[in-house]
């Protein structure tokens, strides 16, 4: 009970972590002055793309990798569950493996979602698509 309480509590923190991050993304109005810095990269050979591009690139790309590796934990459950042969604690651990799984699979999606929700929120504020 103690470990599911503490692995809820690192996914809360987990998703609240990855929303504070999106949503720091500065939303600029499209007359005011490059308070981001991007005419410096062009002189120093860096990439002029907008910041906000890049994180909201990072955000998704962590996201979808910690569905795949959900998905792989599903998959792993359901194969320990498959060759238990009757024991009752290879089958307990497979369930409880699958549910913790689920959980998370819902957390990673809910926060994916929102996480999308916002991005695009404020790239169409600002008038910048990283899509």
């Amino acid at each position: 009970m103690k470990k599911r309480l503490l692995s809820f509590v690192f996914s809360l923190l987990i998703m609240f972590g990855v929303l504070s991050i999106s949503t720091s993304v500065s939303a600029l109005a499209p007359n005011q002055p490059d308070t981001l810095g991007l005419s410096y990269g062009a002189e120093t050979g860096l990439s002029g793309q907008d910041v906000r591009i890049t994180v909201a690139r990072i955000i998704s790309v962590a996201l979808g990798l910690l569905g795949i590796l959900t998905v792989l934990l599903i998959l792993y459950a359901g194969f320990m569950w498959m060759t238990a042969a009757g024991e009752e604690d290879k089958i307990k651990k497979a369930k409880g493996i699958l549910t913790a799984a689920i959980v998370g699979l819902a957390i990673i999606l809910s926060a994916y979602a929102i996480t999308r929700f916002v991005i695009e929120s404020l790239m169409d504020a600002t008038g910048v698509y990283p899509y």
